[in-house]
Parts: structure tokens; sequence; C-alpha cells
């Protein structure tokens, strides 16, 4: 995740600094609708009865199986770093900055944040407290803001390691307190004072033996994503893209991480579709795929493959009628691992609003931030199980980049 939405992502300059997380932006305007879509083609698919109420014996203080760490405004309307508790109730304000947290991780092992702010990455206890300055960027090129600014920081499955961009790849040692730079971003200096973006790095997330990082590879116009092997410290791109888009953490990875799951509900610049990619030869397989000559134009968001090897993800068909398609009417769907064989839907809803979505770890569940036709970042959170026997529960009225905590 962190979930960034590619289409609005693509319509910026320069897009390293769209997939940064934006949330000290405005509410963005949706563009004009120029696709034609017909929301019965789904029901093609298996359709279920509608959901009925909680049923007798649930408890709300088991409602999560971990705490959700997000950001949202605190009272000032500043952008903080919050917690909501296993019951799904009660909230607790984590950072109290002067200015907006930018983005943050949560640390797997004890639950600690590291969270950007002002230029600056700080570390902090599960609570909050013990704020330290983990990493200072310095004075910020405001010509080419890329150049230094500080990116997505992500916590190793050890805890131990905070992987962030800066300049290009760093590794920042807790234990040591040192930042490793182990690949630097490639830029191209024509003169007067323009710099163009040839390849930037910055993390999205480890493979769960935290042998690999999963990276986004920034570019003047698109991106891409990388394998970087710690160890061995190579990196590996994806082989046989064509019209794909892959990066942006929009995608979810095996739990042996040998397979990297991606889906795009949008396609114009890009196609649109669902794609499956080796970790190891990066070479990408194409499951489904909304493009110009594609009729009906099939389209995913927000996979998810689940520990028992079933894939989770938002399916749409839509009828091409050779304009761009952007936020189609998606529904929940559950597939074997090539996206097509016994595809399922799972609950009777449409979702054409959804920014992001956070998947239980056993896929019983999905939360995701429902937006507007005006607000592409964020929303309210709400729970869908995909038993589609259970009713959808609300959550929060705002949240941005959920992650799971402690």
């Amino acid at each position: 995740m962190k979930n960034k939405k590619i289409f609005a992502l693509l319509v910026l300059l320069i897009l390293a600094l769209a997939c940064a997380n934006p949330l000290t932006s405005p509410a963005v305007e949706q563009p004009a609708n120029v696709e034609t879509m017909v929301a019965a083609t789904l029901s093609a698919l298996t359709s279920i009865p509608a959901p009925s109420t909680p049923m007798a014996g649930d408890s709300s203080s088991s409602l999560l199986p971990r705490s959700i760490v997000y950001l949202a405004n605190d009272a000032a309307q500043l952008m903080q770093v919050f917690r909501l508790e296993k019951d799904g109730k009660t909230v607790t304000q984590l950072t109290f900055e002067p200015s907006n947290v930018e983005d943050f991780d949560v640390s797997p092992v004890d639950g600690s944040i590291v969270f950007l702010t002002n230029h600056q990455l700080y570390l902090a206890n599960a609570d909050g407290s013990n704020r330290r300055l983990m990493f200072d960027a310095g004075p910020q090129d405001e010509v080419n803001p890329f150049i230094t600014r500080v990116i997505s920081p992500v916590f190793s499955p050890n805890g131990q390691t905070v992987a962030f961009g800066h300049k290009g790849l760093n590794l920042y040692s807790i234990a040591s307190g040192q930042t490793n730079r182990v690949l630097e971003d490639k830029l191209n200096d024509p003169g007067q004072g323009f710099i163009i973006p040839e390849e930037l790095y910055w993390p999205e997330m480890y493979s769960a033996d935290g042998n690999k990082l999963i990276i986004t590879l920034g570019y003047y116009e698109g991106a891409s994503t990388g394998f970087y092997d710690i160890n061995s410290g190579t990196l590996v791109r994806l082989d046989n893209e064509q019209r794909a888009i892959i990066c942006c953490s929009d995608y979810s990875l095996s739990t042996d991480g040998s397979s990297l799951y991606a889906g795009s509900s949008t396609f114009g610049m890009f196609a649109a579709g669902l794609w499956k990619a080796d970790t190891n030869t990066g070479i990408v397989t194409t499951l489904l795929l909304g493009d110009f000559d594609t009729d009906p134009a099939e389209v995913s968001d927000n996979p998810f493959i689940a520990p028992d090897g079933q894939l989770y993800y938002f399916y749409a068909a839509v009828p091409n009628t050779g304009d761009m398609i952007n936020r189609p009417p998606l529904q929940l769907v559950r597939s074997a691992p090539d996206g097509v064989t016994g595809r399922t839907v799972l609950r009777p809803e449409t979702f054409n609003y959804m920014n992001e979505a956070l998947w239980a770890p056993d896929a019983s569940f999905v939360i995701i931030a429902n937006g507007s036709e005006q607000v592409y970042y964020g929303g309210k959170a709400e729970l869908y199980y995909t038993d589609g026997q259970k009713a959808m529960i609300s959550l929060l009225p705002n949240v941005q980049s959920m992650k799971w905590g402690p």
C-alpha cells in the first residue's frame, strides 16, 4: 500500500513526487468521466445474498486481530499518527508535531514507529514516547525537490533496520545509528538549474524473511518496481511489463516472497489489469488485461494473495469504448492464483471511490478507505467481511495510509 491511486499519480509531471504520500494536498477534483461503464456486467459473476446484521456472539473487544495505525488530522488540522485499538473503537493519538506528518511505518516487532515530518525522520516508542531524531535531510532544493526530499520509511521484519529514500535507497541501522546508501539516484543535469530524474529509488516493503526489498523505480514519466537483494546488493528489474503499471505499493507479496501480485483499475497512459511478477527473475505474467484493444476491459485493484493460496481482489469487466477508464464500479472477488479459475463475487456492493485497502492477514475481511467524487486520498474506514453474510462495519470517519500495528 500505502495505497496511492495510480491514476492520480500519473497526471503529475514528476512521478517521484506524486508517489510520495500526498497527505498535505487539498482534495483533488475528479477528472471528467469519459468512459461508459455498465455495472451490470459484474452480475455475470456469481452473486450472493445481501449481508445480514452481525452474527450473534460477535465480540467488539476482538473485532480486529491487531491495532491499526493511520494518519488523520488532529484538532489543529495537522496530519498526525493515530492508533485504533483492537476493539475497533478506542483511538489514541501518537504524534503531536508542529507540522504535518507526511509518512510513517510501524515496527512488526514492538510497534515502535518511524515518521516523516518537515524533511526529518523520527523514531518513537509504540505509544509515541521517546521521540528522537533519526535522519535530517537538511536544506531542500526548491527547484528540484526530488533531489533532497525524504520518502517512504519502511521497517525491516526484525525491526532493526529502517529503509528510506533520500538521494537513493538508504538503510538505517537502529543499533548503530548509521545510514548506508546502497543505491544512488540516477540524475541528468542538462544545465540551467533543471535536473531530470533518470531513475530514482525508494522502498515499499520487505519480504517476510527480510532478504529482499521491493522498491519503486521512479522516472520522469511513469514508474516501475524492482527487487533489491539485501545480501548480494543486486537489483532485479521487471521483465515483460509491456503496458503494465506495477509500482508504488499497489500490490501483495506471497508468503514465501517468490511472487508479487499487482493490480490497476485505470488505463490510458498504462494498461489496467492484474499481473504476477516473479521476484527472483522479474518476469511478469499478465493475468487480466484492460487496454484499448480488449473488450471488455478487465480491471482490478488491491490484490491480496492469502496464506491459503487464494487470490482476493477488487474486479470489474468494463465495456470498452476506447476511452480511458478511471474509478470503475469494482466488486470484491476471490479466485485461484491465476485470477480466473473459480472467480466468485464475495459481496454485493460496488466500490467506485476506494482509495486504499488493508487486508486482514487471513483475508477474512478488508478495511477500505472510501473517498468520494472529489477525494482521491484516504476516506471513511469501513470493514467488509469476505463472508458476505456479515454486514459492513464503519470504523473511522477519515483515515489515510492504514497499517497494521501491534
